[in-house]
């Protein structure tokens, strides 16, 4: 979390904030859940889409609303500060939804319903615009509450007030519950509601909640404790490149003690210890290279830079390949709201003979079992793997990540082979030919990848959020969760490309393709989760490799009185060591 300067007013903050807080996170989250778990259903039976325009559209959005948080976190930690851009985003957000809801209810926003075994009419170009545009403003507004809510949540409690170092920790637990409690009501309730009583109430209940948590969210402001941006990171690593390239014809110093160190500048942005001078990428060194045009008390910041914020760029490029790791397992866990959610569509979904689980409510599995996973691992695994390993986490983060890659690709191996059971199920009872009947094979059959996914996520994707906060620079905390959002996004864009070449590139002349638009009995899944399959072996050797050279990042720890030289962070509801290299 980027440090900040508190703006002198009565002390502030507390539990008593947290109700306000809470409300908006949960809100968001029935919404943004509520509306990504059945959308493919939305898309296909209201809009009438093709499968793969519809499975692109949502894999589109999904890139785009998590690549937002990076122009929310820039506004934030630039300018506006936390509130203030949780606010307003919250508003865009809000404004987005409506326009959605109101697209479900009013009848010549979407096309005329199917009749029989007609073709049905595809939405024109007018209502496709509505959507997107709806779209588009939800994930603007995600992109302002996703990094924020959590900071600002933390902002509340005083790190530096030993009475409030438990709080802060609990805070974190509170957030991950509370945020699993409202996607479990989103998968469940909120995806029974749009399929068994209709759009416009599943909609329009988050769309209700979401303003409401805007009136309490704005409504705690006198009691928020609320700090001022000290600046944007993204600023000083722009200008520690701009520096480099303009002393680039500089030969580098043999000592590195005679690079511009400034203490009083750094401040800020160094509460918990300067970053140390590394030996990688000395080009960049050349950034803090001392001339006599150059001003070292009052710093010309595009033409020279501390040794602390030329390792601060250092540090984000390190961070680059193990950053890069984790796309394709988010491509591969995308499928769950696309294709596998389709196949749910075609097999038995009754409990009772009056009960059907609806087929967007099949990620609960996932969610439960994440959950379980967290918990299992906080409670077992890491005591267990402490004994045989002596560090207080358990494992590492990198090799928690590594635990998840795994998973992820027996997750998708699994999938293939239920998807062959599924069609020659299809086939026994010869129902190939008919898309739209149930399939005479029990739903839970998906169970089991649906369950593997959730795992991995517990282990990879948090483990990926673990080394961004604790790898990240001290000053670019506030935007590691940022950070994160940005492989999710570059995930769902792959997702887009693959199933868009294959698509066109399998099509054959007698109408086959491995990802048919109208009846996925006579596709080839099965290739398609191979292939991801593969793809992930690849992409397991490549994060084997980048993760037995990657460098932690050094700092020089400030040792205090009574204290243990070894620093601990919290964040999103794990304790973080920090790691200190002495080079």
């Amino acid at each position: 979390m980027e440090k900040m300067v508190e703006k002198k007013s009565r002390k502030k903050g507390g539990l008593i904030t947290m109700p306000f807080i809470f409300s908006n996170e949960i809100c968001e989250k029935l919404a943004v859940v509520g509306f990504n778990a059945n959308m493919i259903s939305y898309l296909t039976t209201q809009l009438h889409m093709p499968l793969t325009k519809a499975a692109n559209t949502l894999t589109n959005f999904g890139g785009t609303a998590s690549l937002t948080p990076l122009i929310g976190a820039f506004v934030a930690d630039s300018f506006a500060g936390r509130f203030w851009t949780i606010t307003v985003a919250s508003i865009i957000y809000q404004i987005g939804m409506i326009s959605l809801t109101l697209s479900a209810i009013l009848p010549h926003l979407r096309p005329p319903p199917c009749k029989g075994e007609e073709v049905c009419k595809e939405a024109d170009s007018g209502q496709v615009a509505i959507l997107y545009m709806s779209l588009l403003l939800t994930a603007l507004g995600s992109g302002g509450i996703r990094p924020c809510v959590v900071a600002f949540g933390a902002d509340q409690f005083d790190e530096n007030d030993p009475k409030q170092n438990t709080k802060t920790w609990k805070y974190f637990n509170w957030y991950y519950f509370t945020m699993g409690a409202s996607i479990l009501v989103a998968v469940t309730v909120l995806v029974y509601v749009q399929d068994n009583v209709g759009w416009g109430l599943g909609l329009g209940i988050p769309t209700i909640a979401m303003f409401l948590s805007i009136i309490a969210f704005i409504i705690g402001y006198p009691l928020y404790r609320n700090l001022d941006p000290a600046g944007s990171p993204f600023t000083r690593l722009v200008q520690v490149s701009v520096a480099a390239y303009k002393k680039r014809k500089l030969a580098l110093v043999s000592d590195s003690t005679q690079l511009y160190q400034n203490e009083e500048l750094d401040a800020l942005i160094s509460i918990d210890g300067e970053l140390v001078h590394t030996k990688q990428m000395k080009f960049l060194d050349k950034a803090a290279i001392i001339t006599e045009e150059d001003n070292v008390k009052s710093p010309n910041l595009w033409r020279i830079n501390t040794v602390h914020r030329v390792e601060e760029l250092k540090s984000i490029i390190r961070m680059g390949p193990i950053w890069a790791s984790g796309i394709l397992l988010i491509t591969a866990y995308a499928q769950q709201g696309t294709f596998s959610l389709q196949q749910a569509k075609t097999m038995n979904r009754h409990l009772t003979k009056s009960f059907e689980i609806p087929a967007g409510s099949m990620s609960v599995f996932t969610i439960v079992t994440m959950l379980s996973t967290i918990a299992l691992y906080d409670g077992v695994l890491i005591r267990v793997a402490r004994k045989f390993t002596g560090l207080d986490r358990g494992i590492t983060f990198l090799q928690r990540m590594g635990i998840g890659f795994l998973i992820s690709i027996i997750a998708t191996l699994v999938a293939g082979f239920v998807e062959i059971k599924r069609k020659a199920a299809a086939s026994a009872h010869g129902l190939a030919d008919y898309p739209k009947t149930t399939i005479p094979i029990s739903v839970f059959w998906l169970v089991p990848q649906y369950s593997l996914h959730g795992i991995a996520e517990a282990f990879m994707s948090i483990g990926h959020l673990e080394f961004f906060y604790d790898q990240a620079p001290e000053s670019m905390r506030s935007t590691a969760t940022a950070l994160f959002w940005t492989s999710i996004s570059a995930g769902n864009y792959v997702s887009t490309l693959l199933v868009t070449l294959i698509h066109k590139y399998t099509a054959r002349s007698d109408g086959s393709n491995w990802l048919p638009n109208d009846n996925l009995n006579k596709g080839k899944l099965e290739y398609f989760y191979w292939l991801l399959t593969l793809l992930q072996v690849v992409n397991l050797v490549y994060y084997i490799w980048c993760a037995k050279m990657y460098t932690y990042k050094p700092i020089q720890v400030i040792k205090k009185k009574n204290t243990s030289e070894d620093l601990s962070k919290e964040s999103n509801g794990l304790e973080l060591e920090l790691v200190a290299n002495r080079v």
